[in-house]
């Protein structure tokens, strides 16, 4: 296990791949039983908590959505004692209210994914995680309330909502307006195409997980108006990268020191795979995550 350690992790979507005032850096790159992470993980100090930040698609932007090495992420943030994940997501909307600029914490997911490994158990052990609420109720609600004190105050150009449906997309192609008016006609609020399959996996690993998701655009169902593109999605991001950073320092400043919530023991029961038959190789490669459970029986 690397010596470095945080309790907070934070993965940067598009435009965040860096937060200014972590002191103490240490550059850790660790290997994991499912390859390297995307990119070098810098941890250090965040107002005196200790975190651990992972730009998702690579410092230099080099990650495909559907490439990100979501496995390997999650588990080295585990390796380093990460409890909390505070992700972004750049997201389109899809409705009035959800303007470009503003933020949402999302409370479900709708899962379009099509080729992205969602799971840690496979090879000879299987475990069933409860699922129905994807996100952290904890640590969302502390994402909201840092997100409206560091300034996306309700009736600004840069409010945050809380609660939603946010649509994890397969990409890297943004939709049709096909698929943007059914998404749309399903009531969902925001689509994208990251937090999964990271949300399963850091359920899996038992750690709490929320997401910022930074509205960018309307996607493509509005009639008469152009189709997104990522000028106009980059554009966005520049203005409210910076609200989403001061959010993040807040809500870090709040985390608790004592987990309460159904995260941390999300595996509880979860194995239906009778320990003395789970493979050995499997049993290691797991330790990290199960160990706790299997380990002498």
């Amino acid at each position: 296990m690397p010596t470095a350690q945080a309790r907070i992790g934070v993965i940067g979507g598009t435009g965040l791949y860096n937060i200014e005032g972590i002191t103490g850096v240490t550059e850790v790159y660790p290997d994991t039983p499912f390859g390297k992470p995307s990119d070098a993980i810098l941890v250090g100090k965040l107002g005196g908590a200790g975190i651990a930040f992972l730009a998702r698609h690579g410092r230099k932007h080099t990650i495909s959505p559907a490439e990100v090495p979501s496995r390997a992420n999650i588990y080295a943030l585990k390796s380093l004692g990460v409890e909390f994940i505070i992700s972004s997501n750049s997201c389109g909307s899809f409705k009035e209210e959800l303007k470009p600029g503003h933020l949402l914490i999302p409370d479900q997911i709708i899962d379009r994914t099509r080729n992205r490994t969602s799971t840690f158990f496979s090879g000879g052990i299987v475990a069933h995680i409860q699922f129905a609420d994807p996100f952290c109720s904890t640590l969302s609600h502390i994402v909201f309330k840092a997100a409206k004190a560091a300034g996306a105050a309700a009736a600004s150009s840069a409010a945050v909502h809380q609660g939603g449906t946010f649509i994890a997309m397969e990409g890297p192609a943004f939709s049709t307006r096909a698929e943007s008016r059914l998404y749309k006609s399903w009531g969902a609020d925001v689509l994208g195409m990251t937090v999964l399959p990271e949300a399963k996996l850091a359920r899996e690993a038992e750690i709490c997980y929320a997401s910022i998701a930074c509205i960018t655009d309307y996607d493509s169902w509005r009639e008469g108006e152009e189709a997104v593109s990522v000028e106009v999605i980059l554009t966005i991001m520049r203005n409210n990268i910076n609200l989403a950073k001061e959010t993040i320092k807040a809500a870090v400043a709040k985390v608790p020191s004592k987990r309460t919530c159904n995260c941390a023991n999300a595996l509880a029961g979860a194995i239906t795979t009778d320990f003395k038959a789970i493979p050995e190789q499997k049993k290691e490669e797991l330790d990290l995550l199960i160990g706790k459970y299997v380990k002498g029986k």
